[in-house]
């Protein structure tokens, strides 16, 4: 039986694609408490303010927002509560090895379910001058052109 790909999107950060260059990608798994799973899937999630840090050897997202599940009552937990990120501990050391360099940060993409467990992409990212950001606009720009023009030749 062949396996394919379900994976729901729930969130997404589109802004750290424009502010970083991405040099590599890890999924990890999130330590959830009470009803967050819950509002979760009813795609209430913010990862656009939030960061993530290494602390003592464990990995958090801090500045996630969750909001409260509406019919959750006292097992709501605080939204913006630091949330531990599940990593391989090869993969930790390996992290926190490259963002004691100069320039390196780690950003969350994207929080996505992926069989029934919540799971969130993250990114190891160096930071864009003001050039490189317009460089990738003027990129965009360019390529919504080409598409407009596509169409526009394959329609007449």
């Amino acid at each position: 039986m062949k396996e394919k790909n379900t994976n729901k999107l729930i969130a997404n950060n589109k802004k750290a694609y424009y502010d970083y260059f991405i040099d590599e990608k890890y999924e990890a798994g999130l330590v959830l408490h009470g009803t967050e799973v819950k509002s979760l899937r009813q795609g209430k999630c913010s990862v656009r303010e939030a960061y993530i840090q290494i602390i003592n050897g464990e990995v958090f997202v801090i500045n996630m927002n969750i909001t409260p599940y509406e019919k959750g009552n006292i097992f709501n937990t605080d939204p913006l509560r630091p949330k531990k990120l599940l990593l391989h501990q090869s993969e930790i050391n390996k992290l926190a090895a490259q963002t004691a360099q100069k320039g390196y940060t780690i950003v969350p993409l994207q929080v996505y379910l992926s069989r029934g467990r919540v799971k969130m992409e993250i990114g190891l990212a160096r930071g864009k001058k003001l050039y490189d950001k317009r460089e990738s606009i003027a990129k965009k720009d360019q390529q919504r052109e080409a598409q407009k023009d596509f169409k526009v030749r394959n329609l007449g």
